[in-house]
């Protein structure tokens, strides 16, 4: 296990400048996220977050200075592990899309049942993302990752038992198992990379968090073709290879539950910015899960990023759930390159986030870069859409790696982008509010999208798509930002600033 203690005395403060040293230390909290001592509360303020946190920083001025803050080393094993447990999660996810019609023939059931192993996922989260959104603040970030590493794992090992033409009903069951895990993990990279790393590291921290997941996604397109072939003249081949995968994601997924226990703290010993600091001085007695919603949707801002971002991102579910479908239709026999035009398409997604990630670290300039990224996906879309079917999947390799590079990239910044225009509210409220949206239209999505597949072709389904997203990019341009966090933190470094050089 790594200490905070020591190591994090030894690594010095985040930025902070020499007037802070005289600030008295700030009020301790008892072990749950900062902002929700005693009772869970203190992330919102009944009415209106910014109000409340000038309140906090006026609060920190009286004491005599700046608060404390520090890195721990712990977060890079908090942010891998987390990475590691969401890979699974993913990998999970999409393992069954990606070989329809193998997981059809052998369980001896329709597309539109597998389609629903996917989709499973989306309509699980829908009702209980509030329910778990309510448990990451009142009872914290340990016990929520333990969740949902647990259930991922619990999830895995049922799949195992559902090796048998005969149980799709138990394959089901264990995935929405998983789906129920998902729930307890989407709406953490937000959290971890607020509540463990610095102001300059943040925004890169929630791509990395949303990486792990992006991560899982590509291996679940590469890794089950080539572990299942399809074989359907030998079904005793066919399970014993799906077994090998079964056992093996089972296996990987208890040993992380386990280093989530060893690993995964509530926070660490100092604050690592000064707008999480600020959290820490709000009175918790003012604080109402139920209010803070009703903040939320009272943000306008937030309301038409919760939109956007539910149509950009249901999209990308869309795509990657018959991805495999769209593939085959045109390439028949080409299971094992539908899966690797998958890989690409998440892999070049993985680079786009890295790259927004810091991208917003340097800039701050977060609509900006939603609006961009946004366009350029709904080129990207167009182009994947009318190259699909000339025949040649190099062509496609190409086009889907353009259209995951902007779709997939665009994950983290939503994400980050909320956090900002919704500042003090919770992390993990915001965030799970916008991964509902996503599920939601997710789950509209994959539905119209197949029917139009099956009925009329692929290029019917992908321009559904595009329309949608045409409708998002006029909404995301509609976003007024007002990036409170990024204020609150700059406010409060001037004022170290005017104090060292001795100006009023």
């Amino acid at each position: 296990m790594v200490e905070d203690g020591g190591e994090e005395e030894a690594e010095g403060e985040s930025g902070e400048m020499p007037a802070a040293a005289a600030a008295p230390p700030l009020q301790r909290c008892n072990g749950f996220l900062p902002g929700k001592e005693a009772e869970g509360g203190g992330r919102a303020a009944p009415a209106g977050g910014g109000e409340r946190a000038a309140e906090a920083e006026a609060m920190l001025s009286a004491a005599g200075g700046r608060p404390e803050t520090r890195l721990s080393r712990r977060r890079l094993a908090v942010l891998a592990v987390f990475s590691c447990y969401s890979l699974v999660n993913a990998f999970q996810w999409i393992q069954y899309s990606i070989l329809s019609n193998v997981f059809a023939g052998f369980y001896g059931v329709s597309f539109t049942q597998i389609d629903w192993l996917s989709m499973v996922y989306m309509v699980a989260y829908v009702p209980l993302i509030l329910p778990a959104t309510w448990l990451l603040d009142a009872r914290g970030l340990r016990l929520t990752a333990l969740l949902g590493a647990g259930l991922n794992g619990l999830g895995a090992w049922l799949k195992c038992a559902s090796l048998a033409p005969g149980r799709y009903p138990l394959t089901l069951a264990a995935q929405a198992v998983c789906a129920v895990a998902q729930v307890f993990i989407l709406g953490l990279p937000s959290r971890i990379a607020s509540v463990w790393f610095g102001p300059t590291e943040v925004s890169t921290a929630c791509a990395v968090a949303v990486l792990g997941n992006q991560l899982g996604t590509a291996i679940g397109f590469l890794l089950p073709p080539v572990l299942v072939p399809n074989t359907p003249d030998d079904i005793n081949l066919m399970a014993h290879n799906i077994s090998i995968m079964f056992y093996g994601t089972a296996i990987v997924s208890t040993l992380l539950f386990f280093l989530t226990g060893v690993v995964f703290e509530e926070k660490p010993k100092y604050p690592p910015s000064h707008s999480q600091a600020v959290l820490q001085t709000m009175p918790p007695e003012d604080y109402s899960y139920k209010q803070s919603i009703i903040n939320l949707f009272k943000n306008i801002p937030f309301v038409l990023l919760l939109i956007s971002y539910g149509i950009m991102t249901g999209a990308f579910y869309s795509v990657s759930t018959l991805l495999n479908q769209m593939v085959v239709t045109h390439y028949e026999g080409e299971e094992v390159n539908a899966g690797r035009i998958g890989l690409t398409l998440v892999v070049a997604g993985m680079v786009g986030s890295i790259i927004c990630g810091l991208w917003l670290d340097y800039t701050k300039t977060y609509k900006q870069t939603t609006l961009i990224v946004y366009v350029l996906s709904f080129i990207g879309l167009l182009v994947f859409t009318f190259t699909l079917d000339l025949g040649y999947l190099i062509v496609v390799f190409v086009t889907g790696g353009v259209l995951g590079f902007f779709m997939t990239g665009y994950l983290p910044l939503g994400f980050e982008f909320a956090v900002e225009i919704t500042y003090p509210e919770s992390e993990g409220t915001s965030s799970g509010l916008l991964n509902a949206s996503a599920q939601i239209f997710g789950i509209v999505f994959t539905l119209v999208q197949g029917k139009l597949t099956t009925d009329y072709s692929p290029r019917a389904g992908n321009l559904f798509l595009c329309a949608w997203i045409f409708v998002g990019i006029i909404l995301t341009a509609l976003i007024k930002s007002d990036l409170r966090r990024h204020n609150v933190n700059s406010g409060i470094m001037n004022l170290d600033v005017k104090a060292v050089s001795g100006d009023s």
